[in-house]
């Protein structure tokens, strides 16, 4: 497949125009022309280009890549080796943000929630048809310990919990990543418990204030698997070659 070919299917599926975002969302870094293996992963670090090298891929297909705004500009440092490596290796770096977060299906937030058993209700952010913030329902109430186990089973690493001393669990919000900021919003529409990646120092005294339980699972753990889906989808329906590559990271 012609790699401007890719990076117009990517942007229509994703709906990528309609988003204003912190960085550039499609082809950021052009590589050879002709794209039949990709690896996806999360963010474009050294590690995961250098085993897209190794994997001798085409295209690298993340939700963080490059050129964010207040990023500094001049090609230098760590920048200009990650650029540099994918500029001589021919390989093409497509980086999809909030249109990843935001897809009903191959989205960040709608695949935690399948593997959560949270069924996704639709948007806390009213009027917003793009929505990063979003809520749903488990099938049986939870304890906030119960609910922070199964947390732990599915992303394979402990929650950090606070407890907003409300009672089980059944109406949950959660924004993957960076959403920290969004328990306001969780609380006054009646969530039980609200889960973000990244956790801030005032959160905890919006969850033991506002009574509601605060689960901080990781911004990489909560972002894994948008982009796993969507490198998914493009090998069954455009018979590409995609290898999800996972590149642990504690944040």
């Amino acid at each position: 497949m012609n790699n401007m070919q890719l990076e117009t299917i990517l942007n229509q599926h994703l709906n990528a125009n309609a988003f204003k975002d912190y960085c550039p969302n499609g082809l950021q870094v052009e590589g050879r022309p002709d794209v039949k293996k990709i690896v996806t992963g999360v963010t474009a670090s050294q590690a995961l280009i250098d085993l897209a090298v190794d994997n001798k891929a085409d295209a690298l297909l993340v939700h963080h890549g490059y050129f964010w705004r207040g990023e500094s500009q001049p090609l230098r440092g760590m920048k200009y080796k990650r650029i540099k490596a994918l500029i001589e290796n021919g390989i093409n770096l497509y980086a999809y943000h909030l249109p990843l977060d935001a897809h009903p299906v191959q989205g960040n937030n709608a695949q935690l929630a399948l593997r959560l058993g949270i069924e996704l209700k639709g948007s806390l952010e009213q009027g917003n048809p793009n929505s990063v913030v979003v809520w749903g329902e488990l099938e049986q109430p939870l304890s906030p310990s119960d609910f922070a186990q199964k947390v732990a089973k599915v992303l394979d690493r402990e929650p950090l919990t606070i407890d907003g001393g409300n009672g089980d669990i059944k109406k949950v919000g959660w924004c993957t990543g960076g959403g920290q900021d969004f328990i306001d919003l969780a609380a006054s529409q009646g969530c039980d418990a609200f889960l973000s990646g990244e956790v801030s120092e005032r959160t905890t005294y919006s969850a033991r204030e506002q009574g509601i339980h605060y689960f901080a699972a990781g911004h990489h753990a909560t972002e894994r698997y948008g982009v796993k889906a969507l490198g998914e989808w493009l090998a069954d329906n455009h018979q590409l070659d995609v290898h999800f590559i996972d590149i642990d990271n504690p944040v």
